[in-house]
């Protein structure tokens, strides 16, 4: 009997908890590892930013030794968040924790699709089915979910929002929202999002950037609203690429804005782009971004980081260079090593 060939692992980097720490105050990432080093790096323009005398320094310190440890502790307690999730909470929408349909996306997004996964496929007939927003940025947009399921997604979200039961944030920027993997709608909605809808897309429209080779991803749902988060300051994914959907609800204002490559010279005025309910924006990772202020009532967004450990295993996004892999749970943040199969003694005797 052959022996078993080589498991694969995810992984995260160790830069996670050095890198691109996003002080909002100065709207400013940084890379931290000690008081010595952030004053050498960015003294300057921490005090033009505003950050100019010792209790400004101090307080700074503080908040990115919080976030240090925030990122230290994330993946055990959102494990804990998990189990007590699964074991406590009703769902408003059970239907929606169903596995992924058809009938809960667009007709536009399904026509896709299916040309993207048929014979004779190419990227000048998949765009005649995608609105682009720019050509040059390679930025566009789909119809994703239907509307009735566009609704239900929300209502269950809310519902969870309205619960008693913990709720871990989305992200560094973000403070309000959920994690999807948390609230257990990670494998019968995102992965199968992720594999049998939106890669026949992503093959084509960026097989550089690993479209067609997405083995794992990163979702949540960010809420924006007055008196919580109304903005997001200009930043880039973890991600290989990015789908963006709205959700809803009634709101003014809020709309995204794209600038260039994260490691592109800087470009003309950012291009600004606005939410339309149950439509996604697919754009790269590394394509700088964010959010202009809300206006007015409430904007949620699904969104979803797709990586490919093909393209991240080579160069960290985060870092910029060859990851330093750490053992992680679940999908880690995406790159993989591969590790010796265990050798299962009894199933040979």
């Amino acid at each position: 009997m052959a022996a078993p060939g080589p498991r694969r692992r995810f992984c995260c980097c160790t830069c996670f908890c050095t890198e691109n720490l996003y002080v909002a105050r100065y709207r400013l990432h940084v890379r931290f590892q000690d008081e010595q080093q952030l004053r050498r790096d960015y003294g300057a323009v921490l005090r033009g930013r505003g950050c100019v005398d010792a209790e400004d320094f101090r307080q700074l310190l503080a908040e990115l030794q919080q976030e240090v440890e925030r990122r230290r502790r994330q993946a055990q307690e959102s494990a804990v968040r998990k189990a007590l999730i699964s074991s406590r909470y009703q769902p408003a929408r059970p239907d929606v924790y169903n596995l992924l349909q058809e009938a809960s996306l667009a007709p536009e997004f399904l026509a896709a699709v299916r040309y993207s996964a048929s014979p004779g496929a190419n990227l000048e007939g998949l765009l005649q089915r995608l609105d682009t927003v720019s050509e040059r940025k390679r930025i566009y947009r789909v119809p994703v979910l239907a509307a009735p399921f566009c609704r239900a997604l929300l209502q269950e979200l809310e519902h969870f929002e309205q619960s008693d039961l913990p709720k871990g944030r989305p992200n560094s920027m973000n403070n309000y929202g959920v994690l999807l993997r948390e609230l257990g709608l990670d494998e019968p909605l995102v992965t199968p999002l992720r594999e049998r809808f939106l890669q026949p897309l992503t093959a084509l429209l960026y097989p550089e950037c690993g479209g067609g080779r997405l083995d794992s991803h990163r979702a949540f749902v960010v809420k924006y609203a007055l008196g919580q988060d109304r903005e997001l300051g200009c930043h880039y994914d973890n991600a290989e690429l990015t789908l963006n959907v709205a959700l809803g609800k009634d709101f003014t204002g809020g709309a995204l804005y794209f600038g260039e490559l994260a490691e592109a010279p800087a470009g003309p005025e950012p291009l600004e782009v606005q939410h339309v309910v149950g439509q996604g924006l697919l754009h790269r990772g590394a394509q700088l971004h964010g959010a202009r202020p809300l206006g007015s009532g409430e904007r949620w967004n699904l969104v979803v980081w797709l990586r490919a450990s093909a393209v991240r295993n080579r160069r960290c996004p985060m870092c910029r260079r060859p990851p330093e892999l750490a053992d992680a749970e679940d999908f880690g943040d995406g790159f993989t090593r591969d590790e010796p199969a265990t050798l299962d003694v009894c199933a040979l005797t």
